[in-house]
């Protein structure tokens, strides 16, 4: 069951953003992908957590940039033309990280 959640998690951290890039960007599909795959250093608020990695820990409202008020912040950030790429990443991967979190 581990190797399907990860499986799931890391596919839908990097697979799933290709799609949806291709699908929803056809003209700048690889720079969208790129900008989706950036938005991955939210993670680094995983590096002032203890212990640094835990599998049963659900990061959503644990870590501070995965945070209900980080989540806010991001569903806001879609108002916004030019950041509207990135708070459409940052969203995904705070759904990547919530669906994860039920298969602990």
């Amino acid at each position: 069951m581990d190797i399907l959640r990860f499986l799931t998690h890391y596919g839908m951290h990097f697979l799933v953003p290709g799609v949806i890039a291709y699908l929803f960007f056809k003209n700048n599909w690889k720079k969208v992908w790129l900008l989706f795959i950036l938005t991955m250093l939210v993670d680094l608020d995983h590096l002032i957590a203890t212990p640094l990695f835990d599998a049963t820990r659900c990061s959503i409202n644990f870590h501070p940039l995965h945070s209900y008020y980080a989540i806010g912040l991001y569903l806001l950030l879609l108002f916004v033309p030019k950041l509207r790429i990135l708070a459409i990443g940052l969203l995904f991967h705070m759904f990547t990280d919530f669906i994860d979190c039920f298969w602990i």
